[in-house]
């Protein structure tokens, strides 16, 4: 039989659990680089995406569009299904709202990818200092994964229009203000989550122990990030195919000559063990969003709401 998890059950699962389901799954040995890249499908009205992944004894796609022009019809931009499947008989066992999905496993990929870095600064700092560009679910979901692990003592959110500050946040400052910059140079995580097609932030501004969460950009010439930050950062990629195709801030700084593609670092190569990042540098998480991620959420999602073990039988 196939059950039905709405966006309230699949968010029931939460930040840690979600974290804990990806770290756990690249330490046993899956490979981002070896998952079958998503489907992109023009539209008249924008995208179709279909992204599946199979891992551990199961199978599921998740089958998302993008409608650029939804927000102005009080619409939500980003709709998405998720249909799980067991891998031994492809029978499908599971159907999860797509959206609360995606919102809870794109920070979890963040912090899992950093987690140590994030521990160190917070012990060192007593609490982090947040700034979230973009006051969106991913704003809001990266601020609750980073808290579920370490202190946050501040979170400063800006966005293009300024605004009523949002009940994650602390502060936000005026369009126009400097208040964004001085924010930025203050911060030891900022976050990007947004849609914008250019840089947020000089990132000269950012002290060389910060970490930056670069989630919002997902085509070869679309950045959040500038060349500045790339060619002074330790960068690191979910998948370095995955990057070269699709990460714009990665793409388009290779192409200044801002950054090298071969000192690109994966999480496959942070755990197995074969990669350092050094604390004396900025850190950049880019990622785009693959399926493999979407599955093992998933997984644990649907694992909680039947009671099943963790190990599948």
């Amino acid at each position: 039989m196939t059950v039905t998890l709405d966006a309230a059950e699949v968010a029931a699962l939460g930040p840690a659990a979600a974290v804990a389901a990806v770290r756990k799954a690249l330490a046993g040995g899956l490979d981002p680089d070896g998952g079958v890249p998503r489907t992109v499908v023009p539209l008249a009205h924008g995208q179709g995406l279909l992204m599946p992944a199979e891992y551990g004894g199961w199978y599921g796609v998740k089958a998302a569009t993008v409608a650029p022009g939804n927000p102005a019809r009080g619409l939500r931009r980003i709709n998405a299904t998720y249909l799980l499947h067991d891998s031994a008989t492809l029978t499908p066992v599971a159907l999860l709202d797509g959206v609360a999905l995606t919102a809870l496993r794109t920070p979890a990929v963040s912090v899992a990818a950093c987690l140590e870095r994030l521990r160190a600064l917070a012990a060192r700092y007593g609490g982090l200092r947040l700034v979230v560009f973009g006051a969106g679910p991913q704003g809001e979901g990266h601020v609750a994964a980073v808290r579920a692990h370490v202190p946050v003592c501040d979170v400063t959110v800006v966005t293009r229009r300024g605004g009523a500050v949002p009940g994650w946040a602390d502060r936000h400052p005026a369009v126009g203000d400097g208040g964004a910059a001085v924010a930025v140079r203050r911060a030891q995580v900022v976050v990007t989550a947004t849609s914008a097609r250019e840089p947020l932030f000089d990132g000269r501004l950012l002290s060389d122990e910060a970490v930056v969460l670069a989630v919002g950009s997902h085509e070869p010439d679309v950045r959040e990030v500038d060349g500045a930050l790339m060619g002074r950062a330790t960068v690191l990629v979910e998948s370095r195919e995955t990057a070269l195709r699709e990460a714009g801030d990665v793409v388009l700084a290779i192409r200044e000559g801002a950054l090298a593609p071969d000192s690109l670092v994966t999480l496959a190569d942070l755990a197995g063990g074969g990669a350092v990042v050094p604390a004396d540098r900025p850190l950049v998480v880019k990622t785009c969003g693959m399926g493999w991620q979407d599955l093992v959420v998933a997984v644990a999602a649907h694992r909680r709401k039947e009671g099943t073990p963790a190990e599948r039988r």
